[in-house]
This record gives structure tokens, C-alpha cells and sequence, in this order.
């Protein structure tokens, strides 16, 4: 298996694939056998755990891709991707780590973008395939199908990030090329031959969707059998993947493919078997949003304060989006701020307009302490203070923050396109307004009518809600949007307008990766791309 990194230039983190060997060592040949597999659940349950544990700490590594500031795992990924949208903006200073990402510089097969991205998604994919490898793909105990589905269900959604940014959006686009698919049932004959072509589109989401169904199949048995994330982890247990995750996967999946009825189903499958709400108006109507155990999270990145992105100091995600708390870039001027024309358009009574500063430097959402704090360290207008430091303790050095990768809040918004789209555009509207009044704004009223007018709507929506959260840029290429930055408070030299499906827009496979895989060319890559030019507003 090891001779994949032959020809995949990935690395897979230390802790994953000491996981995953500790592993297979205790299995005499290195995979379980039939009957071995039969009693790994009995014999070997802390490996399993530490298995499936290790499969999901791949994204939160230190310095995994390059030795600099702005590599602290997946989390990187998320701010990377932001920032080459149009809402989070970022200042042109030298203490901003991601500026190669505000001024898209990194669509080139050196990128710093492409690398992380390429690196991390194909390094947890090596580990899925790793245990699935251990485990077998099918058991009839619940347990092992408990952690057959984590597996799949993790590198389905790896397969989902990479399908939105080294191709276009599905729809339209279904048989151009996308990336290498490899699985735990493929890997030795792609071993082999010594590399791996370009699935098309479809085929990245026929292995998505096969995941996902299987994943979801197994969490219900294994639920049914009160084997859930809670009964295997007792501590931040979110950062597996619950039935109510895999549905909201699916949901993703299938909005990303224009399944618009299925999208919609699977969000309602999501609400059902959550055991959270969403968070209330009071709950966010303060800073929040840093812990994996908050009520509305589905899914999240736990962070411990031993990990080195913790110890570090400065070399992690808090550092760069936490404007409450001390010793970090934002403090001395890498602030993360909305743009000021999507802020404008929130309502003064939704309380999300005080997830940032407003043009006069205030927020109601702050306590007169937080205020003089932001007033103290010459926070810029709209600044965001969305996100509360560890432990929601002002001006904490320590940043443990856990990372949000899935909230319920986000299934109401798929479940509400997905009506629109699907051919209940009044449905839609009940949903997306229920939805809102009751844990945003209270006087919250859809105008829009026709499908894709409630489209845009729900789109606002979303780009209110989960800013921050790394989710901004698939939408944009999801629903082939420009990036337009005028009006938005930019620093003049990144003003873009960039048309949809621009090149700059889609990633070029990684340069060590062609130079790697003989069964990819330059010819068969992406272009690169120049970073755009500025415009005036």
C-alpha cells in the first residue's frame, strides 16, 4: 500500500498512518482475514478507535505541507478558500499569511493553494482507504459497520472538495476531467501500473455517492444497535460522523450535482436525526462558535490543547480569524472582515448583523468589556467578532478553538433550495422563513417568487450564516457566480470582478503531481492561471 506514495505526492500525516499501522500490525500479513475480521471489534477495539481517530486528525496537521504560517491543516484550507472569494475580506498587510489567496495568485500548478488542497484531501483519503483496507467493506457486526462508515463517509466528502475545485461545477460539466479516484479496491492495480488518470466529473460523484449511501446504510444499522459517535468516543464525540452527518453529506452532494428533490430530502433526513437544534437568536447574539459540544454542530475538527497548531501559538486558525483573542495576526492587522455591501444589506434586527463591527467600529452582540477590547486594538470596521475566543475568555492566548465543519443551521438552507429548485417554491418559502424568524431574525420575510429568485435568496442567506466557515467558494462555483468585489471594501489592488467558470477561478492539478503520476500530462492538467486584473469601483 505504501508504494501509492510512489507516485501521489501527499505524505500522509504521522499520526494517521501510525494509527492505521499500529493496526494492522496486531493482524498477522498486514489485513485481517475473514474470521479475523469477525473479532477485531472484540480484540482490538482501542486500535479501531485510534484508527478511525487518526483518519480525522489528518486534518488538523501542523506544518504537514509547508513549513510556514499559513499550513495548520484543513483549517487552512477553509480561510484559503474564503479569502479568493468576495464576503471575507483581508488586508493588505505583511502579517497577512493568506494574501497569495486574496490576490488569486495561486491558481499555477506551484500554488500554495493547490498544494494544501491537493495534500491534505488525498493524505485523508490514503488513510479511509488504509482502514478500509484493515476492515473490509462489509461486516454484519454494528460496530465494524460503525467504522466502515466513517471511512467512506470521510473520503466522500474529501472526493466533494476536490470535485469543486479542479473542475467546474457538475451540471454542464459532467464528463470533463477531475481527479484521480482511488479506493482501498483500486489502489494495488493503480500501485501497479504506477499512477492514475483524471475521472470524469461523474465518475468523482458515482464514487461520492456510493460512499455516502453505504455510509449511511451502515450508521442506521449500527445506530439501531446504539452504536453511535457518543458510545465510541466520550469526549467531543462530533468529530465522527453521525447518521444526521452522512445524510447532511448527501444533502451536499446531491445540491452540488442539481439533484434539487434529493438535496431536499437528505437535509430533512438530517434534521430528523440530529439530536441538536439550531442555535438560538440569544445564543447568537454573542460571540460564539468555538466548541465542537455546542448544541448546533453536526461535525468539527476537535482540537486539544496539546496539539502543536495549540502549542504553536500563532500557527493556527484562531490566529488568523480571532479578533478576540490576544498574540494572534489578526491583533497586529491581518484582520478578517465581511464586505461592506453584503453587510449592509443584513437587517438591523437580525441578530447576525453583530457577528461584526459596523462602520462606526460597534456591534450590539458585545458586552462593554468586548467593546473597549475591540476599541483598544483599533479594530477596523467591519471586523468580524462571529467567532468567541477558547473558552469564550477574552483576549485568551490559548487557542484551542474547535473548527465548525457542519452545521444543522446549513441542512434548513439546503432543504429550502432544494424545495425551490425542486418545483415547491412555496414550500421553500415556508421553510427558509420559518427557519429564519425563529433563529435569526423575528421579523424575517421571503419577497422572492419564482425558484431562482428564492435561490438567491437562500444563497444570501448562506452567506450570511455560514461566513467564515469555508463554505463560501463552493457556492460560488456551485451556482457559477462571479467573483465581484466591487463595492465590498476591498484593498484597491485585489477590486476583482471575475466572470463565472473564469480559469483563475478552478485549480491546476499540483506540478509535483504531474511530474509523479505518469498517467496525468501537462496536456491533461488545467491551465494555469494569471492572477486577475484590478477594476474600479
Amino acid at each position: 500500500m505504501k508504494s501509492i506514495n510512489k507516485f501521489l505526492s501527499i505524505g500522509l500525516s504521522a499520526l494517521a498512518l501510525a494509527a492505521c499501522n499500529d493496526l494492522d500490525q496486531e493482524i498477522q500479513g498486514g489485513y485481517a482475514t475473514t474470521d479475523q475480521k469477525t473479532d477485531l471489534t472484540e480484540e482490538f477495539p482501542e486500535k479501531l478507535i485510534a484508527a478511525v481517530a487518526g483518519t480525522t486528525a489528518v486534518l488538523n496537521q501542523y506544518n504537514a505541507v509547508y513549513a510556514y504560517h499559513f499550513d495548520f491543516g484543513y483549517p487552512s484550507v477553509m480561510l484559503a478558500l474564503d479569502s479568493r472569494g468576495m464576503d471575507l475580506v483581508g488586508t493588505n498587510s505583511g502579517y497577512n499569511w493568506f494574501s497569495w489567496a486574496n490576490d488569486m495568485s495561486d491558481a499555477t500548478i506551484t500554488g500554495r493553494g493547490t498544494n494544501l488542497v491537493w495534500s491534505y484531501m488525498y493524505s485523508q483519503i490514503y488513510a479511509a482507504n488504509t482502514l478500509l483496507k484493515t476492515t473490509g467493506n462489509e461486516s454484519d457486526d454494528a460496530t465494524m459497520k460503525f467504522y466502515i462508515a466513517q471511512a467512506k463517509a470521510i473520503r466522500a466528502f474529501d472526493y466533494w472538495v476536490l470535485a469543486q475545485l479542479y473542475q467546474f461545477n457538475y451540471v454542464g460539466h459532467e464528463s470533463q476531467p477531475c481527479v484521480p479516484i482511488i479506493t482501498d479496491l483500486n489502489v494495488d492495480e493503480i500501485s501497479a501500473v504506477g499512477g492514475a488518470k483524471r475521472a470524469s466529473v461523474q465518475d468523482v460523484y458515482t464514487q461520492i455517492m456510493t460512499d455516502l449511501n453505504d455510509a449511511i446504510d451502515y450508521l442506521s444499522a449500527a445506530q439501531s444497535a446504539k452504536v453511535t459517535p457518543s458510545s465510541v468516543l466520550a469526549s467531543k464525540s462530533k468529530r465522527l460522523v453521525s447518521l444526521a452527518t452522512a445524510y447532511g453529506l448527501r444533502a451536499r452532494a446531491n445540491l452540488s450535482m442539481g439533484k434539487y428533490l434529493e438535496a431536499a430530502n437528505d437535509a430533512q433526513s438530517a434534521i430528523n436525526a440530529f439530536d441538536g437544534a439550531p442555535a438560538s437568536i440569544e445564543d447568537v447574539s454573542k460571540p460564539c462558535f468555538w466548541s465542537i459540544d455546542e448544541n448546533n454542530w453536526m461535525w468539527g475538527i476537535a482540537i486539544n490543547e496539546t496539539d502543536r497548531v495549540v502549542t504553536s501559538s500563532i500557527v493556527n486558525w484562531p490566529s488568523h480569524m480571532g479578533s478576540l483573542c490576544d498574540n494572534s495576526y489578526a491583533q497586529v492587522g491581518a484582520w478578517r472582515m465581511i464586505a461592506k455591501n453584503l453587510y449592509d444589506q443584513i437587517p438591523t434586527k437580525d441578530a447576525r448583523k453583530g457577528w461584526w463591527l459596523s462602520s462606526s467600529k460597534k456591534s450590539a452582540n458585545l458586552t462593554e468589556e468586548q467593546q473597549a477590547y475591540c476599541k483598544d486594538s483599533d479594530m477596523p470596521a467591519y471586523t468580524q467578532v462571529k467567532f468567541a475566543p477558547y473558552q469564550n475568555q477574552l483576549a485568551n492566548d490559548l487557542k484551542g478553538q474547535d473548527i465548525p465543519l457542519m452545521r444543522i443551521e446549513e441542512m434548513y438552507l439546503i432543504k429550502a433550495e432544494g424545495q425551490a429548485m425542486g418545483g415547491d417554491p412555496e414550500g421553500a418559502k415556508k421553510t427558509l422563513q420559518q427557519f429564519v424568524k425563529a433563529y435569526r431574525f423575528k421579523s424575517y420575510s421571503c419577497t422572492a417568487t419564482t425558484p431562482t429568485a428564492i435561490q438567491d435568496e437562500v444563497w444570501f442567506q448562506r452567506r450570511i450564516e455560514l461566513w467564515g466557515e469555508g463554505m463560501s467558494y463552493f457556492d460560488i462555483m456551485r451556482l457559477k457566480k462571479p467573483v465581484d468585489r466591487r463595492g465590498g471594501g476591498w484593498p484597491a489592488n485585489w477590486v476583482y470582478n471575475v466572470p463565472a467558470e473564469s480559469n483563475v477561478l478552478r485549480y491546476p492539478i499540483p506540478n509535483s503531481e504531474i511530474q509523479a503520476n505518469p498517467m496525468i500530462s501537462e496536456a491533461d492538467n488545467n491551465p494555469s492561471s494569471e492572477m486577475p486584473s484590478p477594476v474600479v469601483e
